[in-house]
C-alpha cells in the first residue's frame, strides 16, 4: 500500500500546490520577465534571484505532484475497529520514565506529509506508531527509540466524526 493520508492532509498538499502554481510561479516569472528585459543578465540580481526562485518552486511543485500521486487518501472517520490503534486515531498515552515521573501526552497518528511533532502529530511508520498499531485501551507497549525503549499506557483511543 502507498504511503496514507488524511483528507485534510492532501487537502494540504493540493492547497499548496494550487497556491505555487496559480499565484507564486505566474508572479516570479513576471519578475523575471521584467529583469531580463533590463539588460545584462549576469549582474542583474533581480533576474539571478528570480530564475533560482522558479527553479525551486519547480523543484517543489514536481514533488508535490509526486507525493499527491503517491499517497493513498484514508479518512480516519471511516475506521470500523474503533476500539484498537488504527491510521488517524488520537490516542492519550502514558510514557513510564525510569526515574518515576511518567509523562502523559496526546499524539494522533497521521502520514508523514502531515506529520508534526511539536503537535502532537507523529507519522505512522514513526517509531512509536509502529509500536502503538492494534493496541487497545490498558496495552502498554514498548517503543524502540534511539534514545532507548520507552513504555507506553495507552489510555484513551479516539477517531474523528
Amino acid at each position: 500500500m502507498s504511503d496514507p493520508i488524511t483528507p485534510a492532509g492532501m487537502a494540504a498538499l493540493k492547497a499548496r500546490y494550487d497556491h505555487l502554481f496559480t499565484t507564486e510561479r505566474p508572479q516570479m516569472v513576471e519578475v523575471v520577465s521584467w529583469a531580463a528585459g533590463n539588460g545584462d543578465r549576469s549582474e542583474n540580481g533581480d533576474y539571478l534571484y528570480g530564475r533560482k526562485r522558479l527553479r525551486e518552486i519547480d523543484r517543489e511543485l514536481a514533488h508535490l505532484a509526486r507525493r499527491m500521486k503517491d499517497v493513498t487518501v484514508v479518512d480516519p472517520a471511516r475506521q470500523p475497529d474503533k476500539s484498537r490503534i488504527f491510521f488517524g486515531a488520537t490516542v492519550k498515552l502514558v510514557e513510564v520514565l525510569e526515574n518515576g515521573d511518567d509523562r502523559e501526552q496526546t499524539l494522533t497518528l497521521v502520514g508523514r506529509d502531515e506529520a508534526d511533532a511539536t503537535n502532537g502529530r507523529i507519522a505512522w511508520n514513526s517509531p512509536v506508531a509502529t509500536a502503538l498499531k492494534g493496541a487497545k485501551v490498558g496495552d502498554t507497549r514498548t517503543a524502540r527509540l534511539p534514545a532507548g525503549e520507552r513504555d507506553l499506557d495507552v489510555l484513551a483511543i479516539s477517531y474523528p466524526g
